[in-house]
């Protein structure tokens, strides 16, 4: 099956792309053996080269947003830290990036406003606490996640830290692996039954499975930004087994992978041209191993350890968890929170996907003290349903993709929302990445915000796409569009209209996916999008009319009966009268009219008025057919 792969790959890479040109100028080990005298030279002596490509093989990138001060990524596998490792990255950042970074969502450090004059001291104390910062950027592997609570959680079956650690060493710190990839690799591990480290988002994950009374790992693969990776249909029953199949994957993703358009050259594409099939089998082929067949996968669960703001371990103490809003956080606080974890915890600090982090270890006796703390009064252990998932991705201020500021947007979202729907209890989980690429994870949010630029009047300004549906839990699901190029400063409008429905009609104990499940599901997105909008305009109007969703819709997400049947119920609000005593099936008994003139009353809205004679029109030809053909008279912009 290799030579299917072959094949393929002939087929494609015909040309390469200008990245492709770029890597034959020279090898990364040449240009990170310049970097001290770069930092000798100072900015101008870099070549343009390596600006743009080699050095952030090394996690070291040039940002224009800082004029000659540099992003750097730091690897940190499994998002595991001790205390010695935390307090040296946020001295770091206190001494030379203006006390700032940020939690990524690959559970890594991100340091920001770094020249490369520090650049050798800096890689120098890293290096001497056991981290580092290679393969962090372009074409290379990323950070490897994996569960925050390894090892320590009651429902981790399998440990996989040192899994994680044997796969990182098949490439970290071999040249030949450096920057060697088609484009970037995400690799995942999870051994616990929930999902709390996105792991059907990988380009290759291990799930927690089962065969034959035996647990070992399903292997998931393809899955990006707005696409689920598929199961492989190959269980590894042991670590051996995974390390394989990983060498297996990797080489005949380095070798076989697409080199020409640099948009479609994820692994995802090179199964997407040869069919899942045929790699496995090219996997079973390359490692000369007849792995078995998938197992029952067992990671199903949700994660919502964030909710209880503390979870107990299977050694009786707890991991505390610490909400860290869009993941901005300062070398000071790391630093804080390794002290926090010396003196009452066990010394071990976890960063999670979500942006934040845990401190574990902490016994019941020493966490009344913890809770007093300055970081904790800083960083809540729970806090409002809308902040503890909250994840947001660096936006326009920090990155040359982002089209928002994004992380400002999230966290003055969560706050407006704590304040116009206070929710006691509830799990919500509200994801915006800056831009299409997706980085903050707006595709498996319960609700997604992507950055985009909207138009109002004529006028460009930040907008975004709602998304709502996304799921972590049994194999993962990518979320739909709601709403596309809303403006921003009115999103959060319409996101308060949904979180009042879920306020409203909620049931005990159930988070928005659940209620998304029960009662939204019912709907098409339009019809969503199209109420969201609806109840944002009612309140900016001050019109005091009751108009929601219903659970158990029976309008089979069929727009023209959804448009048909609000039309009715926005009809009897409005009158006081009911539209069409006789309809059934979604439209009008023959011969039945509707009384229009009862809409020209005084007091009742010009435009709610136009819209249910769009609604209601007794000709079917007539009719509104698509929710579409009215949102302008709900926009919020026409005041």
């Amino acid at each position: 099956m290799i030579s299917v792969l072959q094949a393929a790959s002939e087929a494609r890479n015909t040309k390469t792309n200008k990245v492709e040109q770029t890597k034959a100028l020279k090898t990364p080990k040449e240009a990170f053996e310049q970097i001290a005298e770069y930092a000798k030279g100072g900015y101008g002596s870099i070549p343009k080269e390596d600006l743009g490509y080699f050095l952030k093989c090394f996690g070291i990138f040039d940002r224009p947003m800082t004029p000659e001060r540099f992003m750097m990524r730091v690897r940190i596998p499994g998002g595991q830290l001790d205390a010695a490792q935390a307090r040296t990255v946020g001295e770091i950042a206190k001494a030379f990036g203006q006390d700032y970074m940020d939690i990524s969502t690959r559970a890594q450090i991100v340091l920001r406003y770094l020249s490369i004059e520090a650049m050798p001291e800096i890689l120098d104390r890293l290096e001497r606490v056991g981290l580092t910062t290679f393969h962090t950027g372009v074409d290379n592997f990323r950070n490897m996640v994996n569960d925050p609570l390894d090892g320590v959680a009651f429902d981790n079956i399998l440990p996989s830290q040192g899994l994680l650690q044997k796969l990182q060493e098949l490439f970290l710190g071999h040249w030949e692996w450096m920057s060697a990839l088609p484009r970037k690799f995400n690799t995942g591990v999870c051994g616990s039954l929930a999902n709390r480290c996105n792991i059907f988002g990988q380009d290759c994950g291990f799930v927690l499975a089962q065969k034959e009374g035996v647990y070992g790992y399903n292997v998931y693969l393809g899955g990006r930004v707005g696409v689920i990776a598929r199961n492989a249909d190959i269980f590894v029953r042991d670590e051996a087994e995974a390390v394989a199949m990983f060498r297996a994957l990797i080489e005949l993703y380095r070798d076989y992978g697409f080199r020409d358009n640099r948009n479609k050259n994820r692994l995802h594409f090179l199964i997407e041209a040869v069919g899942m099939e045929a790699l496995a089998a090219a996997i079973r082929e390359k490692a000369g191993i007849d792995f078995a067949t998938a197992g029952e996968t067992l990671t199903q669960l949700d994660n919502n350890d964030a909710d209880q703001g503390r979870v107990q371990l299977n050694n009786g103490t707890f991991a505390v968890h610490a909400v860290v809003p869009s993941g901005v956080f300062s070398g000071s606080d790391l630093v804080a929170a390794a002290e926090a974890a010396e003196t009452y915890g066990d010394g071990r600090v976890r960063l999670d996907i979500e942006q934040s982090l845990y401190i574990l270890g902490v016994d019941a006796v020493r966490y009344d003290a913890l809770m007093e703390t300055p970081f904790f009064e800083a960083y809540k252990s729970v806090s409002s349903p809308y902040f503890n998932h909250l994840i947001a991705c660096a936006g326009e201020e920090h990155c040359p993709f982002g089209v928002i500021p994004n992380k400002p947007d999230a966290i003055e979202m969560a706050e407006y929302l704590s304040r116009a729907v206070p929710l006691e209890g509830g799990r919500v989980r509200m994801h915006w990445s800056g831009c299409v690429k997706g980085c903050g994870l707006h595709g498996v949010g319960d609700v997604g915000f992507e950055g985009c630029k909207a138009k109002v009047n004529g006028e460009t300004e930040h907008g975004v796409h709602i998304t709502l549906g996304g799921k972590l839990t049994a194999e993962g699901q990518e979320g739909y569009s709601v709403l596309k190029s809303v403006p921003l400063r009115f999103a959060r409008y319409h996101v308060e209209s949904l979180m009042r429905e879920y306020r409203r009609l909620r049931k005990a104990g159930e988070s928005f996916g659940q209620f998304h499940d029960r009662v939204l599901s019912g709907y098409s997105p339009a019809a969503i999008g199209f109420m969201m909008q609806l109840q944002s305009y009612l309140r900016d109007r001050g019109i005091d009319l009751a108009l929601g969703f219903e659970a158990g819709a029976k309008s089979g997400r069929n727009e023209s009966f959804e448009l048909f049947d609000f039309g009715c119920r926005l009809y009897k609000k409005l009158t006081g009268e009911t539209a069409y005593p006789l309809q059934a099936h979604y439209m009008p008994s023959e011969g039945e009219r509707l009384d229009m003139t009862l809409l020209d009353r005084p007091g009742i809205d010009s435009n709610l008025a136009q819209m249910v004679v769009k609604m209601l029109e007794p000709n079917a030809n007539l009719r509104a057919k698509a929710f579409t053909e009215l949102n302008a008279l709900v926009a919020l912009f026409q005041s």
